[in-house]
This record gives C-alpha cells, structure tokens and sequence, in this order.
C-alpha cells in the first residue's frame, strides 16, 4: 500500500510533533477497518494519539484512503483547536481525494519531484520493509 502526505499536512505534522510511524500506525488500523468516520468519496476521519496523550486528546487527520491501495494524508487539526471540518472544507477535501485518487503514477511522481507530496515509507518490521 502506497502512503503519501501533501506538503501542508507535513509542514502540520511537523509543527505538531506528528511522527511517520503514528501516521503509518493509523493506516494500519484503517486496513483493518478501524477508523472513526468515512465520509464518502474514498475522504475518511482518523483520530491519531499524540506522544503522551490518547486518542482523545491527540489530533484528528482527514485521509484520501482506498483499501489495500493508496491513502493520501490531507488535513489534520487538533480537537482543542476545533470540533471538525465545516460543509464546505468536506466538500473541497472530497473533491481533493478524488483528483489524487486519479492521478496517474507519472503524476504523483511529478508531486513527489516538485515537493507537493512526501511518500510515507513502513519502517522495517519482523525483517521486512512494506511500502
């Protein structure tokens, strides 16, 4: 499965203190189907706990997610920060999945060159290394 983060999620996650590993984690769980909303158009809300707090006091992320294929990171704001996304930012992040979900692989790569997406590399596990 290919993870990717566009660059203003990254440059949030940084700015948060959001590791690759929590971010892959959540990835994880939604392969096995635990997330917390699925908003339509492949667009899905995942609550990804902090380094010392829990999901609850952490950080919600908007995610572009297709099973088994591709999940593209989008938007993510801290629950203190706000309750969730208005009507129109769904909308608009709805139609932002669906542009990335037909992108090409010459496209993304493109992305990739120029900065506007960051792919997301599964650490090494049991000797393996997923991607």
């Amino acid at each position: 499965m290919k993870v990717y983060k566009t660059r203003l999620f990254a440059k949030w996650a940084a700015k948060e203190d959001l590791s690759d590993p929590k971010l892959m984690d959540a990835v994880d769980q939604m392969e096995k189907g635990i997330l917390d909303a699925k908003l339509g158009a492949g667009l899905c809300k995942k609550r990804v706990a902090l380094d010392g707090s829990g999901k609850s006091g952490g950080v919600r992320t908007l995610i572009a997610f297709r099973k088994g294929d591709v999940a593209f990171f989008l938007y993510g704001f801290a629950k203190s920060a706000r309750a969730n996304v208005n009507e129109k930012e769904e909308k608009a992040l709805k139609l932002l999945a669906k542009t990335y979900f037909g992108m090409s692989d010459a496209q993304i790569g493109k992305a990739m060159k120029v900065g506007d997406l960051i792919e997301m590399i599964k650490e090494e596990r049991d000797g393996k290394v997923d991607s």
